[in-house]
């Protein structure tokens, strides 16, 4: 872990020299950004969000396990974490449909890699949580309620 956190302060010092220099412009180092799901990130429903990773509906699996707490005392902070038993997960998702945009969390698996995450999100207030599994071309979910006291989106 600690080799990758200094490969990745190599590579931004490299950038960060190359921009100061003149070798390279900030949009060209910064160019990937351009490969985000834009239409994801900007869905407000669960539905659109599947739509715009290119499924039409995803099934209920009890395959996926969504770790998280029953109730967070800060929406600001709310830890969560998301399991994939299924085959061949290539991307894992956390969505929360009541927050202005429901993606909060995206994952891409590389193939060889433990499919589990951990994050931190924010949550306006209590609403369900979904993790969101694309498995051999197919998207699969489950969820669970979380119980926000002090919101963290704007609350």
């Amino acid at each position: 872990m600690n080799k990758q956190r200094r490969n990745v302060l190599k590579l931004c010092t490299v950038l960060s020299l190359a921009v100061t220099a003149g070798i390279l412009r900030p949009e060209q180092a910064w160019a990937v950004q351009d490969e985000w799901n834009k239409e994801a990130f900007k869905a407000t429903k669960l539905d659109d969000v599947i739509k715009a990773f290119g499924g039409d509906q995803a099934a209920e699996s009890d395959k996926i396990t969504l770790v998280a707490p029953d109730i967070a005392e800060n929406g600001a902070v709310v830890p969560v974490g998301v399991n994939s038993d299924l085959p061949n997960t290539t991307q894992i998702s956390i969505l929360v449909p009541k927050n202005p945009n429901a993606l909060t969390a995206h994952f891409d698996i590389p193939d060889g890699t433990l499919p589990e995450v951990a994050t931190r999100i924010k949550m306006g207030g209590t609403s369900d949580v979904y993790a969101l599994v694309k498995s051999d071309g197919k998207f699969y979910t489950v969820h669970k309620e979380i119980k926000v006291t002090l919101g963290g989106c704007g609350g």
